[in-house]
């Protein structure tokens, strides 16, 4: 009976944590997503009060590449609570009606405010650094764009790289990835 018990833990805990619940709106809803009024000035001064840096995911209903992030990328333990630790997240409906505040102080439903940043796929998840001029937008203050779902280690890549601020150096995003990637296959 201890021998079972044992292996049903180790089952249990092998296995990814529980996908997002779905919202009212139709999409995603994770633990490490954040509540807010969608200034995006006031969510990057939030941020950086946590010592996290801001990340916008723009998502929407029906998504089936939005669901393969949130039911097979994100709930992998290491990815999840890698967010969690690092990341201010912050949920745009890509046909929205919430108002949304670019830093440059424009406001516009969800909706708008995603066709003016240019955002054609969902899931698109943008980067920002920790200072952000007011005469800027989203779109062009942000250090990465990563845009569609991609898998596991892509993703957990692209998170390194930013947190790390591997656009300010020399190797690109690219080669950083190839080069970690060899790294964690062996």
């Amino acid at each position: 009976m201890v021998r079972l018990i044992a292996l049903l833990t180790a089952l249990c805990l092998a296995l990814p944590a529980a996908a997002a619940e779905l919202g009212d709106d139709g999409l995603h809803k994770a633990p490490w997503m954040r509540d807010t009024f969608k200034d995006l000035a006031e969510d990057l001064d939030e941020a950086n009060a946590e010592g996290k840096r801001l990340m916008i995911m723009v998502e929407q209903r029906g998504c089936i590449y939005c669901t393969k992030m949130h039911e097979e990328v994100f709930v992998i333990p290491e990815i999840e609570q890698y967010i969690e630790d690092n990341f201010f997240v912050v949920q745009i409906n890509m046909f929205g009606d919430v108002e949304v505040t670019d830093f440059d102080g424009t406001t516009l439903p969800e909706k708008d405010m995603v066709k003016r940043w240019g955002a054609l796929f969902t899931p698109s998840i943008y980067f920002f650094p920790e200072e952000v001029g007011a005469d800027v937008s989203a779109h062009q203050a942000a250090v990465a764009n990563m845009p569609g779902a991609f898998g596991r280690w892509t993703t957990f890549n692209m998170f390194t790289w930013v947190v790390e601020k591997g656009y300010e150096g020399e190797e690109s995003f690219q080669r950083y990835h190839a080069r970690k990637f060899e790294e964690q296959k062996g």
